[in-house]
């Protein structure tokens, strides 16, 4: 690493559906029987087979130079056992190849809610100080084949993130 990289804070704000909204959807526990509405998860999964999964993470702390998106599909994550998390989101902008450095957000999700990116929607986590969380993932089958695109800071800018 080179001795001028910066590292960047990023104040994580805990997550609404309304600051979420330019990244995606939050998704809040609901009645059973309640009638499909805006307040589900829209998702896009038809561009291959589904895959829904739990995934462990160890510690992962709270610094990161690398962001990712998917074109092709919508992404839920969600921790198990009510665990508070943090990610680091951009806006999609499918046209370019690298993420609008002044628009990198960071969000506290907790564990009570999953949130659904929207297609194109960089972003880096999850992150947390726990020793280890399950996530629920949900994307498709061949996405960190196929649709896996990563754009390094450390490299671009010499730069890395820590949210706080």
């Amino acid at each position: 690493m080179s001795s001028s990289q910066t590292v960047e804070q990023l104040q994580a704000q805990w997550v609404t559906p309304q600051n979420f909204s330019p990244y995606g959807q939050v998704i809040f526990a609901s009645q059973d029987g309640k009638a499909y509405d805006v307040e589900d998860a829209k998702l896009n999964l038809q561009n291959g087979i589904p895959r829904f999964y739990i995934m462990r993470l160890d510690k992962r702390g709270r610094k990161f130079h690398k962001i990712t998106r998917h074109v092709q599909c919508t992404q839920c994550l969600g921790s198990l056992s009510g665990k508070d998390w943090l990610i680091a989101v951009c806006p999609p902008n499918n046209d370019v190849n690298e993420p609008a450095l002044e628009k990198i957000a960071a969000f506290r999700i907790p564990g009570n809610c999953f949130i659904k990116l929207h297609e194109g929607t960089w972003h880096a986590g999850p992150y947390f100080e726990h020793e280890a969380v399950d996530f629920y993932n949900l994307e498709l089958a061949d996405t960190n084949l196929v649709d896996h695109f990563t754009h390094d800071f450390l490299k671009s800018h010499q730069l890395e993130f820590e949210m706080i």
